[in-house]
């Protein structure tokens, strides 16, 4: 069929539904939600079959759904209603969940039922939910709404009753009171918003938003009190303990500038009380309870170097700290070095808010791509082990170049890759002229670059992009990862793997230097780093500061004209079988 998806933002879902529709052999393209009028021009430019809303925050206006079926997401079970579905479902600490999609309707989410798809809730914040279980959720329900819809037979189930119509979960809901609030509500309230909006609070002579929270078990202190800090993060005291905040953004003042997300300890600057800076445990017991943003452990011959950044975002401190962590993991005595295997983001490269809050963002930029460069020339010089990296989450740009530095890429099912620059107007590096070329040829890694589409991990292995895909649930990736780890490390074949890698590395060495692709790179990206009127730096403004577009951007509105919502026969994902992973190529 021939498909439009609207969205008010093209997010992770709407690149996933996006995708995923493309290969179930639809034709399809994106228009964002920018206004009614463009909405209905949109609908008669495109001519779909159905429409289908994968995140839309406004109604649809009654002569667009009327003159064609229209299909929206709701992350929601049925009979729930509101605009704040998910952020209730936390609050009240709701272990079972669900997506419906639901046609449009005169009343907001009471809608005839093409499909609902149940999911878990672990305690984890909206965004990873979003991304993990109700984004797979989501992509099921989908799907499977649109092969009913297709067959031509279904008829969608009429809801019953008034369903359960929920308010708009404001700030008066989120306002954390720190004298009264015990550890588990405020990590439930921070939990509700830890991407947006946040939660609103006053300390340190202003008002915040914050961002993500992580218990603590052993700092304590007067409620609500800076304690201490940690890689960008601040501790506050609760009644009953403290809680880890990576994460604040400036209320924005009536007039004033949009603000954006920062490291807390960057976005208070001055503000920030002499507390002490406690030193990121590198490896930690078990049982214990506080935030570190990358840790290592091992188990026999295997080691895993796991590391989660707010957004998948890597500043140069990051990737300094990144880099010294790695460093230290080839030091030990194993086989495999796992890097990643978290449930959400894997990477998404340098770190644009820390960039554009930089005194000089010229040179912070060229500070953090340098940094982000060390860290993935370590990993490709790495010859006395194998290293996989594994993909819980999404990874895009240089962190999907940072991915395909290892010799084995492992990807959650559910994960999308975006591995190019363009909509960020940037040439890239982290080596992807090396390494994106050997895995999917010169031809394909241009066209991934021209392209500028979201990629899935079904399709990425069909490229050669990926070598495993790991299917099962978010909560359950590090330990499937672990088990898939542990098998290959005590393989026969594991050491003349390594031998053969070693051999690789110095024949492609021979070849062409890895300090010859470094530097023909970055030379293109000091060009548009230096150049003030290079469009990337509008474009990392935008980004940052969440400007509404103007229109939906191209690659996606035209994907459907160039076939870019389906692949070709070629392209097309190949089945999962027990060969062993071409990792190296």
């Amino acid at each position: 069929m021939h498909i439009l998806l609207i969205a008010s933002a093209v997010n992770s879902l709407t690149q996933r539904v996006f995708a995923e529709l493309g290969e179930e052999g639809h034709t399809v393209a994106v228009e964002l939600a920018l206004g009614e009028e463009f909405l209905r021009d949109a609908v008669r430019r495109h001519a779909p079959e159905v429409v289908v809303a994968p995140m839309l925050t406004t109604a649809i206006p009654r002569d667009v759904w009327s003159a064609c079926p229209c299909l929206v997401v709701h992350p929601g079970p049925v009979g729930d209603r509101g605009p704040s579905s998910l952020d209730w479902a936390i609050h009240e600490g709701a272990h079972e969940w669900g997506v419906t999609v639901l046609q449009a309707d005169a009343e907001m989410d009471a809608g005839d039922v093409w499909a609902s798809v149940p999911c878990a809730l672990p305690p984890v914040g909206k965004s990873d939910l979003y991304r993990g279980e109700i984004g797979d959720a989501a992509v099921q329900a989908v799907l499977l709404a649109v092969r009913r819809f297709a067959s031509g037979t279904y008829r969608p189930r009429r809801q019953d009753g008034a369903g359960h119509v929920r308010p708009y979960f404001d700030q008066g809901l989120r306002r954390i009171d720190w004298a009264a609030d015990p550890t588990g509500t405020v990590l439930r309230k921070l939990r509700t918003a830890d991407s947006q909006p946040g939660v609103l609070d006053t300390f340190a002579g202003a008002e915040w938003y914050l961002h993500g929270g992580c218990a603590e078990d052993t700092l304590r202190g007067h409620p609500g009190e800076i304690l201490a800090t940690r890689a960008g993060a601040i501790c506050r005291a609760t009644v009953d303990g403290a809680v880890w905040i990576p994460e604040l953004r400036l209320r924005r003042l009536p007039g004033g500038p949009a603000t954006f997300k920062l490291p807390a300890t960057l976005a208070l600057g001055r503000r920030l009380p002499p507390v002490p800076e406690i030193p990121a445990p590198l490896q930690l017991p078990d049982d214990r309870r506080t935030w570190t943003d990358i840790r290592y452990r091992e188990e026999g011959p295997v080691g895993f170097l796991r590391f989660s950044f707010p957004g998948g975002a890597m500043s140069t401190d990051r990737c300094e700290r990144l880099l010294a962590a790695y460093r230290f993991a080839c030091s030990r005595p194993t086989r495999v070095l796992v890097l990643g295997g978290g449930r959400d983001f894997f990477s998404n490269g340098i770190h644009l808010h820390v960039i554009e809050a930089a005194a000089d963002p010229a040179a912070e930029s060229w500070a953090n791509i340098t940094a982000m460069d060390d860290l993935v020339e370590a990993v490709l010089t790495t010859t006395d082990r194998l290293v996989v990296a594994a993909l819980g989450g999404n990874a895009a740009a240089g962190g999907a170049m940072l991915a395909l530095a290892a010799d084995e890429v492992w990807c959650r099912g559910g994960a999308l890759l975006n591995p190019h620059y363009r909509l960020m107007g940037l040439y890239g590096s982290e080596y992807w002229t090396y390494t994106l070329p050997r895995r999917v040829g010169p031809g394909q890694a241009a066209r991934l670059m021209r392209r500028a589409l979201p990629v899935t991990a079904a399709k990425a292995l069909g490229l050669g992009l990926v070598d495993r895909i790991v299917r099962c649930a978010p909560q359950e990736f590090d330990a499937e990862v672990t088990r898939l780890a542990a098998r290959i490390a005590t393989s026969s074949p594991v050491q003349r793997r390594i031998e053969a890698k070693k051999a690789v590395r110095e024949r492609d060495e021979a070849v062409k230097p890895l300090s010859a692709y470094r530097t023909e790179e970055l030379t293109q990206m000091r060009r548009t780093f230096f150049d003030p009127a290079a469009p990337y730096h509008a474009l990392r403004g935008d980004f940052v500061r969440k400007r509404r577009p103007r229109s939906t951007p191209e690659q996606l509105r035209d994907a459907a004209l160039r076939g870019g919502g389906r692949g070709t026969a070629s392209e097309r994902p190949v089945a999962e079988t027990g060969a062993p992973p071409g990792g190296g190529r």
